[in-house]
């Protein structure tokens, strides 16, 4: 009965601490190496002196071999250390044996066979690595290493015609093309171009490849072939066709026939390689094709090449963004530039094509400007008109005018149609503008036409239309205005100015005003004038308008006799200016106003009234202000001018002597001993002479 067997027991770490010395890998290894643990010393050697002595130790040798072999013979290293110790015992018949054996075991591998005809040409047996090559290159045709050190054997051995022989059967093989190469070489080598050459035209077919097509050509051109190498040339052409030719060729081509002085050659080369090869498959081309032409060249040529490059360039943009306008823009001006008709319009077309992808009005601008472009080129270069018309009502049905139209294009229409003596289409085309997408510079352009046209009738209609569009546009109604004014008649102008003053919502109510103002004093109207200065006050209270009304008074002459009544209205109107700054409280405005007060009574050099002008110019002061967000949080402090008037100052006292008598109620309801203290020094505060400035306000004269 057999017992369980027991698990051993594992010893049991107490203290698991760490040791207070402790030990790396690195100081391990460093240790083992100072005291050369790893080094062991070498084998004794041994000296064999007779015959028998000689045969144990082969014997034993062998027998040491043998084993390793019964133990593993897939192991490689084991035949050939066997069959290289053999030779050294130089027994060859037995080394052989040993490497027949291991290439029965595995014939394919290439190190073996290596090896095997390496020991029989070291040992000369030319034969046996003949037929040991044979037989590698019978059953691995495709190890390009033994037919190299075969054709090298024989070429060695001089034994030309062998080697050609052992080539012969490789290139049935169609090998790569290294291979094809060495043998052009070996042929080169004994001087036989003709048979160099017919391996060459066997090699270009075997391996298709341009870079082969060129070697072929520089061979002919090596050995002064001049007509050979253009003739591969051509036929390298011929053979890959427009499909599968590739740029390098053509460059080579050309620049052989360059290296030959053949320029003209060379440049019908590039021509032709241009005009057939896609041209993202050219960008080298252009570039040895511009240096060609920057060499040998003249000026023309040089331009040639600029601009087929650029076109190039065009091109690959548009096609990569056919909607990058601009690109087409520069695209059309290089061609149009050459002025081949049909290419320009075949390219117009091409723009054009390309429709903004979204409907939005900025997608759209720098499209719209192509199809101007195209119809300003068929009107003045090609002088189509029916094409030129066909253009603008084709871009024209285009546009979404319901959700946005281009004004521009309108009116290019129209002036287009009158340049052909068509007034009834101009008209209908900018009629039908208005009635689909009524806009501003539709209206304005309608309205010059028939002001040059002089159809004034058609202009009141159109600016009533025009009005009903847009009757908040202040321009619109001083334009109608000057126009009626224009023709004489200034009730029709007053209407419409009195119409417009009279509308609820204007875009620009300031200069409709003073249009009004300046049209009225054009007449000689003062008194309407002044009458439409205070309704005008009425309505707004800007400083602007009170300075203008002051100088539109002194701007009127009363004649000798009331030389200074101008000036005396004029003073009038400062003074209520002032008084109602003052009631508004806008002190900026109030001290532009006395400023311009100044000057009109500097300019009048009247002392008097200049010297009440200047008491009540207003202090300048600083101080500090602070600032609260929108939510209601202090953010600090900030430094500001204020303007403190001398008319101000003079109402303070009596406001101060009411704050101390309502502080001193109420300190004598809380703490009646101190009342009588505090109204002392409150009485001194508000005193009847003029306060200081605040404590935190530092003074400044303006």
């Amino acid at each position: 009965m057999d017992r369980p067997q027991k698990m051993p027991k594992v010893a049991k770490v107490k203290n698991k601490a760490p040791a207070e010395v402790q030990i790396t890998a690195e100081q391990l290894l460093r240790e083992a190496k100072e005291r050369d643990l790893e080094i062991l010393p070498p084998p004794p050697k041994q000296k064999i002196s007779d015959p028998a002595e000689l045969a144990d130790y082969q014997q034993r040798k062998r027998k040491t071999f043998e084993d390793n072999l019964r133990k593993n013979r897939m192991v490689v290293s084991h035949w050939i250390k066997y069959a290289q110790w053999e030779e050294q015992q130089q027994e060859i018949h037995r080394a052989r044996s040993i490497w027949e054996r291991a290439l029965d075991n595995e014939h394919r591998n290439v190190t073996l066979w290596l090896k095997y005809a390496e020991m029989e040409m070291k040992n000369k047996q030319v034969n046996h690595a003949r037929n040991l090559w044979d037989r590698a290159v019978t059953i691995m045709p495709r190890v390009n290493q033994f037919w190299y050190k075969y054709t090298y054997m024989e070429e060695m051995l001089e034994n030309v015609a062998g080697a050609r022989q052992v080539f012969e059967r490789w290139m049935e093989w169609q090998p790569e093309e290294q291979a094809w190469q060495t043998y052009v070489n070996f042929e080169l080598r004994y001087k036989e171009i003709d048979r160099a050459r017919e391996i060459y035209e066997r090699f270009v077919y075997v391996h298709p490849d341009v870079k082969n097509w060129i070697k072929f050509a520089r061979f002919e051109e090596t050995h002064s072939f001049i007509h050979g190498a253009r003739r591969v040339f051509e036929r390298a052409v011929e053979f890959f066709g427009d499909e599968y030719i590739e740029e390098r060729l053509f460059i080579a081509f050309a620049r052989f026939e360059e290296g030959q002085k053949e320029h003209d050659r060379a440049r019908i080369i590039y021509k032709y390689a241009l005009e057939h090869l896609p041209k993202d498959r050219t960008p080298d081309l252009f570039k040895a094709y511009t240096i060609h032409e920057k060499k040998y060249g003249d000026r023309a040529g040089i331009e040639d090449v600029i601009v087929s490059k650029r076109k190039h360039q065009y091109e690959q943009e548009v096609a990569a963004n056919p909607t990058n306008y601009d690109a087409w823009f520069d695209y059309l001006r290089l061609i149009e530039a050459e002025g081949d008709r049909e290419v320009i319009r075949e390219t117009y077309e091409r723009a054009i094509a390309n429709v903004p992808p979204a409907n939005e009005k900025n997608y759209w601008r720098r499209y719209i400007y192509m199809w101007i472009n195209y119809a300003l080129y068929e009107e003045l270069e090609a002088e189509d008109v029916e094409r030129t018309r066909q253009i603008y009502k084709t871009c024209l049905e285009l546009i979404p005018h319901k959700l946005f139209t281009f004004s521009k294009l309108w009116l290019l229409y129209a002036q287009f149609e009158l340049r052909c003596k068509q007034l009834p289409s101009a008209r209908k085309a900018l009629g039908m503008a208005i009635g689909m997408c009524p806009r501003d510079k539709l209206f304005r352009g309608y309205i010059d036409l028939e002001i040059q046209l002089r159809e004034f009738e058609r202009c009141r209609l159109l600016y009533e239309k025009f009005l009903e569009f847009g009757p908040e546009n202040c321009v619109t109604w001083m334009k109608f205005a000057e126009l009626e004014n224009l023709l004489g008649d200034t009730e029709r102008a007053r209407a419409i100015y009195e119409l417009a003053v009279q509308q609820v919502r204007l875009d620009m109510p300031e200069l409709l005003w003073k249009a009004y103002i300046d049209f009225e004093v054009a007449l000689g109207e003062t008194e309407l004038a002044r009458q439409l200065y205070e309704r005008l006050l009425e309505r707004t209270q800007h400083v602007k308008v009170w300075m203008s009304f002051a100088k539109f008074e002194m701007s009127i002459s009363y004649g000798a006799d009331e030389a200074d009544l101008s000036a005396r209205l004029a003073r009038r109107i400062y003074e209520r200016a002032n008084d109602m700054m003052r009631q508004l409280s806008d002190k900026e405005s109030r001290v532009v106003l006395l400023e311009a007060w100044r000057d009109f009574e500097r300019s009048h050099n009247d002392t008097h009234e200049l010297q009440k002008v200047l008491d009540k110019m207003p202090r300048r002061i600083k101080r500090r202000q602070k600032i609260v967000s929108e939510d209601g949080v202090d953010e600090g402090w900030e430094e500001i001018f204020d303007y403190i008037f001398p008319e101000d100052e003079m109402a303070r006292p009596n406001l101060k002597l009411l704050a101390a008598a309502k502080m001193w109620k109420k300190q004598k309801d809380h703490d009646p001993d101190s009342a009588a203290e505090t109204q002392q020094s409150q009485e001194q505060a508000a005193g009847v002479d003029k306060a200081p400035p605040p404590a935190a306000a530092v003074v400044t004269q303006d």
